[in-house]
C-alpha cells in the first residue's frame, strides 16, 4: 500500500509543480507551461514575443514552486522526527522555538535595516544566524538534568515566547509602517519575491534531513514508545535525542529562512499520514515529505489567487485548514494522536 500511495503522490506532485507554474494572477496556459520548460530544459530559442512569458514560468514561479514543494516536505518530516522526540501530539517544528529564533533576525532586517549590505539575502541571512543561536540557547538552557522531551518542549516554548515577545517589540517601534508590515507578513509566511538562489540550501538541507531521518525509523519508533522501552530495544534514548534536536533545528532554521515561520504544515500532516499509513516511521518517513510538498504548492497557489493581484500569508491558509482539520480528527473515534 505505502508504495503504491508514494507513486500516487509522486504523480500528483508533478502535476501540482505544472499547475503551481501555471495559475496566478497571470494565467499561463498548461500547454505553453510545459512547452516553456522543455525549451528551458533542453536549450530551446523562445520567440521575442514570448519573452515575458517565458519569464512568468521560469523565472518566477517555477523556483517559487519548487520550494514550497522543499518546504512542505521539509515541515511535514520535521513534524514526524519532532512528535516521536518529544512524545508530544501536539509538537511541531516550531516547538523548539527555533521560529521564534528566526523571527527576531528577519524583523530586525525589516524595520532596523541589518544586515543591508546584503542585499536580498539580508532577511535570509539574519533569519538563520538568530534560529543558530535560539538552538544553541534552547540547548544549553534544556540539557542541565538531561536533554529529556519535558525539558525540551518547556525550555522551547519559554524561548518561544520571550523571542516573539521580542519580534513585537521591534515591529511596534518600527519607524515605519511599510516596515512593520513586511514584518509581519514573513512572520506568517511567504514565498514572495523567491529566486533560483534560494533553492539549493533549502532542497539540499531537506533531502539530506529526510534521508538521515529515514535511517532512524526503527530507533524513532522505539524513541516514540518511552526511553525505558527504547533502551531495552538497545537505543540510547538521550545520545538519539541529541542528534535529533540538531537535525531537526538545523532544518527548521534554514526553512523558516528561506519562507517565514508558516504554521500547522508540520504539526498537521503527521497527523493525517498516520492515519493513512499507521504510526511505523518507515512508512510516516516515506509518505509525509510527498504529501507536504504537493499540500504547500496548493496552499501558495491559493494564496496566489485568493486576494489577487495581493497575496496572503502562507500561514493564514495553513492555519484556516489546520483547525477544522484537527477539529474533524478528535471528534473521530477512529483515531488517537500519535499514532493508530
Amino acid at each position: 500500500m505505502t508504495k503504491r500511495l508514494c507513486a500516487g503522490l509522486t504523480a500528483l506532485l508533478l502535476v501540482s509543480v505544472v499547475c503551481g507554474v501555471a495559475l496566478g494572477p497571470v494565467r499561463v496556459p498548461l500547454g505553453d507551461v510545459l512547452r516553456l520548460l522543455g525549451d528551458a530544459l533542453t536549450g530551446g530559442v523562445v520567440q521575442p514575443e514570448e519573452a515575458g512569458r517565458y519569464r512568468i514560468v521560469w523565472d518566477i514561479r517555477l523556483p517559487r514552486v519548487l520550494l514550497a514543494a522543499v518546504v512542505g516536505a521539509g515541515l511535514a518530516v520535521v513534524g514526524v522526527a519532532i512528535q516521536a522526540m518529544v512524545r508530544n501530539a501536539l509538537a511541531d517544528p516550531y516547538v523548539l522555538g527555533i521560529s521564534s529564533g528566526a523571527s527576531v533576525g528577519a524583523t530586525a532586517v525589516a524595520t532596523l535595516g541589518l544586515f543591508a549590505s546584503l542585499g536580498i539575502y539580508a532577511l535570509s541571512t539574519a533569519a538563520f544566524l538568530s534560529a543558530l543561536a535560539a538552538m544553541a540557547l534552547v540547548y544549553l538552557a534544556a540539557r542541565r538534568g538531561g536533554l529529556t522531551p519535558l525539558r525540551l518542549v518547556l525550555t522551547g516554548t519559554a524561548m518561544a515566547y520571550g523571542f516573539s515577545a521580542l519580534a513585537m517589540l521591534m515591529v511596534f517601534q518600527a519607524p515605519h509602517g511599510e516596515a512593520a508590515r513586511a514584518a509581519m507578513f514573513w512572520l506568517l509566511g511567504s514565498l514572495g519575491g523567491v529566486t533560483w538562489a534560494s533553492l539549493p540550501v533549502a532542497a539540499v538541507t531537506v533531502l539530506g534531513g529526510v534521508a538521515y531521518l529515514r535511517t532512524r525509523a526503527k530507533q524513532l519508533n522505539a524513541l516514540s514508545m518511552g526511553d525505558e522501552t527504547a533502551t531495552t530495544l538497545g537505543v540510547d534514548a538521550t545520545r538519539l535525542r541529541k542528534v535529533l534536536f540538531v537535525v531537526t533545528a538545523a532544518m527548521t532554521g534554514v526553512l523558516v529562512a528561506v519562507s517565514g515561520a508558516v504554521g500547522f504544515v508540520g504539526l498537521m500532516m503527521p497527523h493525517l499520514v498516520r492515519l493513512v499509513v499507521g504510526s511505523d516511521h518507515r512508512r510516516v518517513l516515506a509518505v509525509a515529505p510527498l504529501a507536504g510538498a504537493c499540500f504547500l504548492i496548493w496552499v501558495d497557489v491559493a494564496a496566489r489567487l485568493l486576494a489577487a493581484p495581493e497575496e496572503l500569508p502562507l500561514g493564514v491558509i495553513t492555519a484556516a485548514l489546520g483547525v477544522p482539520t484537527f477539529v474533524f480528527l478528535m471528534r473521530g473515534r477512529g483515531y488517537v494522536f500519535g499514532g493508530r
